[in-house]
């Protein structure tokens, strides 16, 4: 049967009524999304669970293993300047000396003190040992007595003079002032010829000692409190030492292994941190004190999912999250991590060993999103690589 041709647009018309009729009455879900396309292709990988390193790293401060202010003990004018300043000087080293002619005289003087209280012990004693044979023949007892009084004030006065002489030379020795330790001194503040005085509050300079040198660190009470948790739950298995490494400010790694100095004992009222020191070898002066360094502490191990950090994204809270594939539906999950190993997440909780991870087209995914998943490999640096078809998969 034919139609004629000006019935045919009134045809065409009716049927581009009623498709438009049957597209407002179809459900939601049938109707296509506009922009939303097929499934998104995401490379994934099969997390496993491995034993790793747990660790912890907290900003110190270094700190002189032993720092001296030279002061002078003694009054007078500086003689003379020994050191060169920037140089390692030993212990006992002279630094500075200052002029001691009137110390010199001092000593003269005590020396000549002794030497009249010793005549007078001896001339007490030899009138004491006459009066003791005289006794009963012209002497009387009082007399012998008095005689023996006379002997201990006069050994009294020696041991007192003594004591001066001592004094005055300990103050001649003090015009040489030595180094208390072996460290690198400091520029001098004075000159020859400036007048200092015994315990002074200006230094003349400072010696420090650099090797070894103390890195201070600080960590909070809720953490030491997480790990002792740990521990106790069996989640840590701790390591026979801890394993102290230090980063220097420049990202490297320092070639010496730390030994912890000092636990902490005290909590922080105001920080809610205790505070420990480790000590590094340093003998080739890298560490200064006052830098700001690293310090990374090895507590032991534990069973955990290593997580690439490249396929996790961190909310603006801190909350840590990725994408994994479930029935390919992606899933964005919230993850708990104990710190890291090499470039992933050390997680505990919030995904598990034999979950697919989303690692690659993750910069258009979103939680729900349907996915066509394509197994790849992620190497240590973050790189994805799709995975060799195998044997089977060929042909």
């Amino acid at each position: 049967m034919a139609y004629s041709s000006p019935r045919f647009p009134a045809a065409l018309n009716w049927i581009s009524a009623g498709a438009i009729t049957l597209l407002m009455t179809l459900p939601a879900a049938a109707q296509p999304t506009p922009g939303r396309g097929g499934p998104i292709a995401a490379g994934i990988i099969l997390l496993e669970e491995a034993q790793v390193p747990y660790s912890v790293t907290l900003p110190g401060r270094a700190v002189a293993y032993e720092e001296v202010d030279i002061r002078p003990r003694v009054d007078g004018t500086i003689r003379d300047i020994i050191y060169e300043a920037g140089r390692k000087v030993e212990k006992g080293d002279v630094l500075f000396r200052i002029e001691g002619d009137t110390f010199e005289v001092d000593v003269a003087a005590a020396e000549a003190e002794v030497a009249r209280a010793k005549a007078a012990v001896t001339a007490a004693e030899a009138t004491l040992s006459r009066y003791e044979r005289l006794q009963g023949t012209g002497v009387t007892i009082e007399d012998v007595e008095t005689a023996r009084v006379a002997v201990l004030q006069n050994k009294a006065e020696l041991s007192s003079s003594r004591a001066a002489l001592k004094i005055a030379q300990l103050n001649l020795q003090r015009t040489e002032i030595q180094s208390p330790i072996t460290g690198i001194a400091e520029v001098p503040n004075v000159s020859v010829g400036a007048v200092v005085t015994a315990n002074q509050s200006d230094a003349l300079t400072t010696v420090t000692r650099l090797d070894p040198i103390y890195i201070d660190v600080e960590e909070s009470s809720k953490r030491l409190a997480e790990v002792r948790a740990m521990i106790e739950g069996g989640t840590l298995e701790r390591g026979e030492d801890l394993d102290l490494s230090l980063t220097l400010e420049n990202g490297a790694q320092y070639d010496q292994k730390g030994t912890l100095e000092s636990p902490g004992t005290r909590v922080s009222t105001t920080t809610g941190t205790f505070e420990f020191r480790i000590r590094f070898d340093n003998p080739e002066r890298r560490l200064l004190p006052g830098q700001f360094l690293r310090v990374k502490i090895e507590l032991g191990t534990t069973r955990a999912v290593l997580v690439p950090q490249g396929a996790t994204a961190r909310a603006a809270d801190g909350t840590l999250t990725a994408f994994v594939a479930v029935d390919d539906i992606a899933e964005q999950r919230e993850l708990t991590e104990h710190g890291s190993y090499k470039n992933a997440w050390i997680v505990t909780d919030g995904i598990s060993a034999g979950e697919a991870l989303i690692v690659d087209g993750l910069t258009s995914m979103r939680d729900g999103a349907s996915l066509k998943t394509v197994p790849v490999n992620i190497s240590d640096t973050g790189v994805v690589t799709e995975q060799a078809a195998d044997d089977s998969d060929e042909g």
